[in-house]
């Protein structure tokens, strides 16, 4: 089933102890593939080198199981490397995570007293009896307030016994609902290219012919362990399961009383235009299709306006790797132009966007309110309109509609993020009105909104920016602090020099001005220096108005996305611009300006 860039499961026993484990990529570029696994986790073992530090990308992982809620273990491998030092990465542990990772190796009196440390009431516990109740412990760890930390070495095997132990003693199994629920959390292709939804059951149980979704139903539930699987005739809460034949199904999507995960953090945030070599490119599409499916971090489009095919990534490891799939599992041998950063566009103002659609014999009008929403709150929508204004099954028409394409801006075309569309007026005609209608006049409303904002300045361009980490010697660090000023970054207050005469510097930059900054680091410190770079998430541009111009987006000429409206009369549709249609519409405006700029900078 494929790539080690690639979720992999196994079931390990140990003892009483029976583990399901999801191996996840260790490279930050697959960082979706393990962002997606973790909202199916009890516990997560977090691997970290003795000899390297706490990484860029671990800390990542560590936000990340913070945002899942996932209570974590931590192994400290390569322990038997010469000049490992079990007390400093403890430290750096404890400096990175907090107080809470405490060597669990042996609990003394001293230990114990540090895990009661984290917890006002186990505090009072250990205070009053001198001892601690394994629940407790287990409770604090459940809770993400203690993290268990071993130490040894994966090579060797050293290590791996008390690990394993600490599992058994320290975790506290999943307390099932009787009431089916479970969360897909991959989709994979076997060798016989079937399509497998990958879910663990949360509550209650799965059996083979049980409808799922849609009609579907799961008619063969299989039980991997590395590449081979049995057939089970029950699948209990708990276990993962890989279920064929399934349509329609996505990471993080809850089937039955389990709701959908959280929106994912880690999204791609370079794009690269496909040269096909000679290749078909509906062939190519077809290819890239199936990928996207299997790998969350991919995106794939096709500008019929530009005659291209894109892909959307999260860094340039992931782009050889999906060269090297599309050769070695399609044969297709392609090559990937130089990558450029994919921006994203928002709104900062409110407004009630109007798209009417009225041909001969057709009619639908619609009034949508976009508003600003909080930072990585993506696209939601909504319906604040009485079923007697608008019937319910129309109403659904438009918030369907609405989630069926992906919007886009009118500064540069980009993609639209973090605002709430509302549907907050409409109309229909008993006699006239089909389904497309409302599609029509629900996408053409948000355009609409797009090009009354860009004249007051509400919409905005927002482009990807980096946490950065840098590490250069005390006598480089005015050098440092001026690049990134230079970069349109901001940079923290540098720390103290260490033992080595190091000072770490952390701070925010543009990816478009660090992504090759690497070399530059490389160069001026003679390769003593380090940089650590994670994608942090969108930001305003630092230069819009310099992109805005570069990329040359003619909004009105898009015509996938038309701002203006259809009106009919004598007998025959005729076109509004979209600075005409609030003279033109059927429906009252809901909103006054006045109660609009009252709700700029509202982010409900």
């Amino acid at each position: 089933m494929g790539s080690p860039f690639f979720s992999h499961e196994a079931v390990l026993r140990y003892q009483d102890l029976e583990l399901t484990l999801l191996d996840t990529p260790g490279h930050v570029d697959f960082a979706s593939a393990t962002e997606q696994v973790l909202s199916v986790l009890d516990y997560a073992v977090l691997v970290v080198s003795a000899t390297d530090g706490i990484p860029g990308y671990t800390r990542t992982l560590w936000r990340l199981l913070a945002r899942y809620q996932v209570p974590a273990f931590i192994f400290v491998n390569k322990m038997d490397v010469p000049g490992a030092d079990q007390a400093q990465v403890l430290d750096q542990l404890q400096g990175a995570f907090g107080d809470g990772c405490i060597a669990f190796a042996d609990l003394n009196e001293e230990k114990l007293e540090a895990i009661a440390l984290q917890d006002d009431a186990t505090l009072d516990e250990f205070s009053t009896t001198g001892q601690l109740a394994a629940v407790t412990i287990q409770k604090l760890i459940a809770a993400r307030k203690v993290t268990p930390v071993y130490f040894g070495s994966g090579l060797k095997l050293q290590g791996i016994d008390d690990l394993l132990a600490g599992l058994e003693r320290w975790t506290q199994p999943l307390q099932p609902t009787p009431k089916f629920g479970a969360r897909v959390f991959k989709i994979s292709y076997d060798d016989k290219d079937e399509r497998l939804t990958w879910m663990r059951v949360t509550g209650g149980s799965l059996k083979p012919k049980q409808v799922l979704l849609g009609g579907q139903k799961a008619n063969q539930l299989r039980l991997y362990n590395g590449e081979k699987f049995t057939v089970a005739q029950e699948v209990s809460a708990g276990q993962v399961c890989a279920i064929p034949g399934l349509k329609d199904t996505h990471p993080g999507l809850g089937i039955g009383a389990e709701p959908d995960a959280k929106r994912a953090v880690m999204q791609p945030v370079m794009t690269y235009k496909l040269d096909p070599q000679g290749e078909d490119p509906r062939a190519c599409l077809t290819a890239l299709r199936r990928l996207e499916d299997e790998d969350p971090a991919l995106k794939v489009s096709w500008s019929e306006r530009l005659q291209e095919l894109r892909v959307s990534i999260m860094g340039k490891v992931q782009l050889e790797i999906l060269t090297q799939l599309l050769a070695q599992r399609f044969d297709l041998h392609v090559a990937f132009g130089t990558g450029s950063i994919l921006y994203q566009e928002t709104i900062t103002q409110a407004v009630e966007g109007v798209g009417h659609f009225e041909p001969l014999r057709h009619y639908a009008e619609v009034h949508l309110l976009l508003q600003p929403a909080p930072r990585g709150s993506g696209m939601t929508y909504a319906s604040d309109l009485p079923v007697e204004a608008l019937s319910r099954n129309w109403q659904h028409l438009v918030l369907a509609n609405l989630q069926a394409k992906q919007h886009i801006g009118v500064l540069t075309g980009s993609p639209l993020t973090d605002v709430k569309i509302t549907l907050v007026a409409g109309r229909g005609s008993n006699v006239h009105t089909v389904g497309g209608d409302f599609r029509e006049a629900t996408w053409r409303a948000v355009r609409q909104g797009l090009m009354e904002l860009k004249q007051t300045g509400g919409d905005l361009l927002l482009e990807p920016w980096y946490s950065f980490r840098l590490v250069v010697a005390q006598d480089q660090v005015g050098r440092a602090m001026a690049d990134v000023d230079r970069m349109a970054g901001t940079v923290d207050p540098p720390t103290v020099p260490d033992r080595n005469g190091s000072v770490t510097l952390t701070g925010f930059a543009p990816v478009a001005e660090m992504q090759d900054y690497g070399q530059t680091v490389s160069t001026y410190t003679h390769g003593q220096g380090q940089l650590e770079l994670l994608v942090s998430g969108y930001r305003p541009c630092h230069n819009a108005e310099e992109v805005i111009k570069t990329i040359g987006y003619t909004e009105i000429g898009d015509t996938a996305n038309l701002p203006g409206s259809v009106f009919c009369a004598h007998g025959a549709g005729y076109p509004v611009a979209w600075q005409d249609v609030p003279a033109a519409a059927h429906v009252p405006y809901r909103y006054t300006p006045a109660a609009l700029a009252a709700m700029t900078g509202k982010k409900d």
